[in-house]
């Protein structure tokens, strides 16, 4: 269009030159803002002054309008204004002197998570993703705020207080911030945890400069990855990744040095080659002398090597979480720098670390060669004791606990507890109880040591559910060991001495009770066991220590453990007309060393067994799976309480008979950690004479009757028993109330090992001491009981039938209350616990009435 074209401004034609004509007019300054004054020449560091002024100036003005924002961790000075001048500066030289192109760095990377085609490995060890994410995670310490306070400067400054070397990040928390890392840590972790060690290091230098001096390197360890992974679920996929996985520690290495930065020495000139980084996949050895071009030989030079901890575990699947008919697997895991001895054999850990391959010179003999050994490369490891478990609890559970505690009625609700899916016996689940909580161990100048745990023997008739105890133990206690006495051995319950197979040299495995360590160890089928074997563990039921004298190798281990035991009569069944010893193949020695001993016996008590069947069939009913949609309820392989709600109508007096509510299990757990890490009873107002007084009656019937021997050691149980009692209740003092049980259970104890001609003479001589809080009403129904069984073993003798009604005369019965200092009845009368075993008392003939029908 020319049109167009004419009507436009015309930049190149005849009369370009016109634009350049001079105007007068407007070829003037406007003398407003026009400085027009002379000044006299400045000098250089009046120069540099005024500049640095005019900087503070601009850095205000921003930070006013929100277009940066001030230094985190450190104040602005001076000398932090003129570090970037100075870096440039630095920079700008080395750039001219090598004649190449000044560059700031590498280039900023806008999106992460655009990988241009490289996998995640490859892309964070490129330069620019490289500082990015080290950026990121410097900012992300730096910003990180959880209620109100800086999570990681006040965990960097708890490290540095410690002189530690190890800096603990929440995967959970970096995810919510940095969605992109977190992504980028489980499928790179190695190049990743090289960045966060970096720039961890860097902002520890910000806040402390001279940390250096205390430790070269900061090591980020990564806590809470969500994804759990089964030791035996370990496969080609997750190599090279982070993972977490669980298991018990079967076997440690000693503490070694490794190479961790080398320099060589060259034999024929002299000249240190290096330094080289030494990874733990393969050797780096230089190619040739950069000074004398020779191919060798090197040596290592020993002065300027750095070396690093080096410690190596073996970690096996927990017993419980092994599927049926399977081994446990294992896996190495290799412990680097602080790591190193923060687990011992027998600790419960989570292990996060890098899953990765080994090379192994006999696997490659035996499968050929392309078989690598597979080993875990540790991160972070976390143990499930005690203390971590109380430093686990929330403030409501320790409110919970202790409002639980001012209940006065505790120690009944918490026996009631114990194995809440075996009907009765409730003298083995208080011994049980008391077994958990446990007394206070004492060593007076460390001279003389004095065990603080309890050890229980359960003996009687089979079918009385003494397995099932020891199973229910194993799932509540903290550091439970199970084993059984045919399949465990004298070193395999102690400690034995095998070949390392790294070093080759003797070294010391820990057996079932080392490994119970502050924990609880159950033998079943304790009088299977070889004299040979059961003698081994007699050191360690008393000293609490088990010596070793093998191969050179001299020691004394620590085994500071209950002992919980179960055992059958010779031949079978509990004979009540033998004393304890005769009935079990067992030797005084190892009786003495047992705080209680519990006799079970299966009588036959029509009234009885027709609850216990009702309650095995119920409980059967109930925790069917179809029955159950929820999954609740597993009985007590998950230690679950079956005393909830029923659909059929209980028994009379099935659902009263305890009168108290039981505890959660997972509450009674807490309860039980709680009380063993904080409460350490005293012994400071217990009653001396009444124990003293005591013992010397045990002894002189001990003597008489010929049953299980009474030492010294009883009254050390009374001692203990009363502790676990008050511990129990989260007493800090031994009351008599815990005096008075501790008695209580002793002389049951030693009264139900009697022979039974001996057992009422005994029962009627310690009757005030037994009858400490037991209920009248219980009191009295035992009494009733008794008189029942007298009457049909009567009637039976005399008709040679059993006798369906039972008739009991009323001043018989009252005669018999007389005697343990009971004289009114009438609100026994009128308890559910009489109307529940079928009794009716008849007023007017007088007469106590049983109807079996």
């Amino acid at each position: 269009n020319l049109s167009g074209e004419e009507e436009g401004e015309e930049l190149f034609g005849e009369n370009f030159e016109n634009e350049y004509r001079s105007i007068p007019r407007l070829d003037v300054y406007e003398e407003a803002n026009l400085d027009s004054g002379e000044y006299d020449a400045i000098s250089p560091g009046a120069r540099a002054a005024a500049e640095r002024e005019l900087r503070k100036r601009d850095r205000r003005e921003a930070l006013a309008q929100g277009r940066t924002r001030p230094g985190l961790f450190y104040d602005e000075s001076e000398g932090d204004e003129e570090q970037p001048l100075t870096r440039t500066r630095r920079l700008g030289d080395r750039s001219g002197e090598e004649g190449m192109e000044f560059q700031e760095g590498p280039e900023v990377v806008e999106n992460l998570m655009d990988m241009k085609g490289h996998s995640v490995r490859e892309w964070v060890s490129m330069a620019a993703p490289r500082a990015e994410i080290k950026n990121r995670f410097k900012t992300f310490l730096r910003t990180c705020v959880e209620n109100g306070t800086c999570v990681y400067k006040e965990r960097i400054q708890q490290m540095c207080e410690a002189n530690k070397q190890s800096l603990v990040v929440d995967y959970d928390v970096l995810a919510n911030e940095q969605q992109t890392i977190a992504y980028f840590l489980p499928e790179a972790p190695t190049e990743m945890l090289s960045i966060f060690d970096e720039a961890a290091k860097e902002v520890v230098l910000m806040l402390f400069p001279n940390y250096e001096r205390i430790s070269t390197n900061i090591k980020v360890r990564i806590a809470e990855l969500p994804l759990m992974e089964e030791l035996r679920s370990l496969r080609q996929l997750h190599l090279n990744q982070l993972i977490r996985t669980t298991g018990v520690v079967n076997s440690t290495t000693g503490v070694l040095p490794q190479l961790s930065v080398i320099k060589y020495n060259c034999l024929k000139c002299g000249y240190i080659l290096g330094p080289f980084v030494q990874r733990l996949e393969h050797e780096v050895k230089p190619g040739n002398c950069p000074e004398c071009q020779s191919s060798g030989p090197f040596d290592i030079n020993m002065e300027q090597t750095l070396y690093q901890n080096y410690q190596r575990v073996t970690i096996q699947e927990s017993p419980g979480k092994v599927a049926a008919g399977r081994l446990p697997r294992s896996k190495d895991a290799v412990l680097l720098a602080d790591l190193v001895d923060s687990c011992k054999p027998g600790d419960e850990i989570e292990l996060t670390g890098v899953y990765t391959i080994n090379y192994d010179g006999s696997l490659n003999k035996a499968n050929g060669f392309p078989v690598f050994a597979t080993l875990i490369e540790a991160n972070y490891i976390s143990k499930k004791d005690d203390k971590t478990a109380v430093g686990k609890l929330t403030d409501e559970d320790v409110k919970q606990i202790q409002a639980l505690a001012k209940d006065d009625r505790i120690g009944e609700r918490i026996v009631a507890s114990i194995a809440p899916s075996i009907y009765g016996h409730e003298n083995i689940k208080r011994a049980i109880a008391l077994a958990l909580f446990g007394g206070q161990a004492k060593n007076p100048g460390g001279k003389h040591k004095l065990r603080g745990d309890i050890n229980v023997l359960l003996c009687g008739d089979p079918g009385t559910a003494k397995s099932q105890f020891l199973k229910y133990v194993e799932k509540i206690a903290p550091r439970p060991i199970f084993t059984t006495g045919q399949g465990a051995s004298a070193v395999g319950l102690t400690a034995y001495v095998q070949r390392s197979p790294i070093t080759r040299e003797w070294t010391l495995e820990a057996g079932a009770l080392v490994l119970a360590d502050k924990g609880v160890c159950m033998i079943d089928e304790f009088d299977k066991m070889n004299d040979q074997d059961r003698t081994s563990i007699h050191e360690a039921m008393e000293q609490q220590s088990i010596s070793i004298s093998k191969a050179g190798i001299v020691t004394s281990l620590q085994a500071r453990c209950s002992i919980i035991a179960a055992a059958n009569p010779i031949g079978g069944r509990y004979d009540p007309s033998l004393t304890f010893s005769e009935n079990v193949d067992l030797t005084e020695p190892i009786l003495s060393r047992f705080d209680i001993l519990c006799v079970v016996r299966d009588t036959v008590d029509p009234v009885e067994d027709e609850l216990l069947a009702w309650f095995v069939v119920d409980s059967h009913i109930k925790h069917h799976p179809l029955n159950n949609p929820l999954g609740e309820g597993e009985g007590e392989a998950n230690g679950m309480d079956v005393g909830g709600d029923a659909p059929r109508p209980p028994p009379v007096g099935m659902t009263g008979r305890t009168g108290v509510e039981p505890l959660p299990q997972e509450l009674l757990k807490k309860y039980l950690v709680y009380s063993k890490e904080k409460v350490h009873p005293s012994l400071n107002r217990m009653d001396q004479d009444k124990v003293a007084k005591l013992y010397a009656e045990l002894r002189k019937e001990s003597m008489r009757t010929g049953s299980i021997p009474i030492t010294v050691r009883h009254v050390e149980s009374i001692i203990r028993i009363s502790e676990a009692h008050a511990r129990m209740h989260l007493r800090d003092y031994v009351q008599d109330d815990d005096v008075n049980m501790a008695i209580r259970v002793v002389l049951e104890s030693f009264v139900d090992t009697q022979k039974y001609a001996v057992t009422r003479s005994m029962k009627k001589a310690f009757g005030h001491f037994l009858s400490y809080k037991k209920d009248n009403n219980e009191l009295l129904l035992f009494v009733l009981k008794q008189l029942v069984s007298e009457h049909r073993t009567y009637n039976r003798n005399r008709y040679g039938a059993e006798q369906e009604v039972i008739e009991i005369s009323e001043e018989e019965f009252a005669e018999k209350a007389r005697q343990i200092n009971i004289h009114n009845m009438a609100t026994f009368y009128n308890s559910e616990a009489f109307h529940s075993n079928k009794f009716v008392y008849d007023r007017k003939r007088k007469l106590i009435v049983q109807n079996l029908l």
